[in-house]
């Protein structure tokens, strides 16, 4: 009896669910999106922070706020076997990268324009565009309490899915003003809400003393036109505030950027103030806000830092792919331009070098690989050649090595024309697989 009959079969292994593999070629549209975002970050002066994948749990209680959904229902948090302190899998950076701020005290020397890519974790029903473990984009201004401000991180949302060709992407924005002004807002809602008690539901009951503003983000269609009555914060606002709210509008419409007021875009957190911001598509269903953001000024303090001006956002990477598909705007994945057909095994050694010296002058060259027993024959390799994309196959064969040659065989004109290079000076031909000619 065989080694394979005796072993016993173990059980298959899957992903755990709403936690996705990411693979060839979908991966390409991946690094597509991501290179976008490294020129476009390096064009407006943000630089490249990582923080932890693991905090501690109590920086989301305070950052992201005890009261949320968030906090309340979806973030995957555990117990230090070894020290019993609470942790907790990241479900958004923007309390990660404050606290990074103040750790290092990164702002000391003034401002600093900072981004930062990977992945976040919420335990929430997957779906189309939300997903339990998920990537996101996120840019943070911290130091800065000017308006322009606020427009320039809209403006570079902006300017990203103008690069990535995306349509039909509307811009939401609304001013929350500073503290006093919301307090007079909250409590306006709170009399508003306690005298419609009864045709609220159970879950907007809940929030009516903990958080009042929470009520506005309802999703249920019963009170829909209850909160369209309710008090706007707008006509709470002071001079100062309308005049920061003023200048952000106008900075954005003189770059070129349609918006529109959405009076219901809040925030329920205490330290958000002045500008709030969404960017939507009506093409992703209710999974439709590819990227929100705002100012939040007051988070440094209630974090253990120094009072310090904060503007940023966050984006899902997944939702803006899942737009650009939408859309018909699917970068091609990366081919190579050459692929090495390599017929017998005694030609390997000097294949492998010829090929490192082409790539290291910048030429992409896939490699045929089965050289052991059952190797590829001739056909087979030709085929894989023309599978992979490659503009050219480069034949290492026994006549060509014979005369320290190798064949250059075109895979794509149509004419299947070829001719024969020197391995001698491997320098001199190498840009001509790379420009097709």
């Amino acid at each position: 009896m065989s080694e394979k009959e005796i072993a016993p079969k173990l059980e298959k292994l899957s992903a755990v669910k709403g936690m996705n593999d990411i693979l060839p070629p979908e991966s390409a549209r991946w690094e597509y999106l991501e290179d976008k975002v490294r020129t476009l970050m390096s064009l407006y002066g943000y630089r490249n922070i990582r923080t932890p994948i693991v905090e501690p749990t109590a920086l989301f209680v305070r950052g992201t706020g005890e009261t949320t959904d968030i906090v309340e229902k979806e973030m995957y948090s555990f117990e230090d076997k070894l020290n019993g302190e609470a942790l907790t899998l990241r479900p958004e950076n923007t309390p990660g990268v404050v606290r990074a701020a103040i750790e290092h005290n990164l702002t000391y020397d003034g401002g600093k324009r900072l981004y930062y890519m990977g992945p976040m974790f919420r335990h929430e029903r997957p779906q189309r565009g939300r997903y339990r473990q998920f990537y996101q984009l996120g840019a943070e201004a911290l130091g800065f309490a000017g308006p322009e401000v606020d427009a320039e991180l809209m403006l570079l949302v902006h300017q990203l899915f103008q690069s990535l060709g995306l349509r039909n992407v509307r811009v939401e924005l609304n001013s929350l003003g500073v503290p006093s002004e919301r307090q007079a807002h909250r409590a306006a809602l709170l009399a508003y809400f306690s005298e419609h008690l009864d045709q609220l539901d159970a879950e907007s009951q809940r929030r009516l003393q903990s958080n009042p503003l929470r009520i506005l983000d309802t999703k249920n269609p019963a009170l829909q036109s209850l909160v369209q009555g309710a008090p706007q914060l707008l006509q709470y606002l002071g001079d100062e505030s309308l005049r920061h709210f003023d200048t952000v509008k106008t900075l954005l419409s003189g770059c070129g950027v349609q918006w529109s007021v959405n009076p219901r875009l809040v925030r329920g957190l205490d330290y958000y103030s002045h500008t709030v911001f969404e960017f939507v598509t009506a093409e992703l269903g209710a999974q439709g806000t590819l990227c929100g953001g705002g100012r939040y000024d007051g988070l440094f303090r209630l974090l253990g830092g120094k009072p310090t001006p904060g503007v940023g956002w966050g984006m899902g990477l997944e939702r803006v792919l899942e737009l650009l598909k939408e859309q018909g705007q699917t970068p091609a994945a990366p081919v190579p331009d050459v692929y090495a057909v390599i017929p017998d095994a005694a030609a390997l050694a000097l294949a492998m070098q010829t090929i490192q010296a082409l790539r290291a002058a910048g030429v992409a060259v896939q490699m045929h690989a089965g050289s052991g027993e059952g190797a590829s024959s001739m056909k087979s390799q030709f085929k894989r050649a023309d599978a992979s994309g490659a503009r050219y196959a480069l034949v290492f064969g026994a006549d060509e090595l014979a005369q320290n040659a190798v064949t250059v065989k075109a895979l794509r004109d149509g004419t299947a024309t070829q001719r024969r290079e020197s391995l001698a000076d491997v320098a001199a031909w190498a840009a001509t697989l790379q420009s097709g000619t």
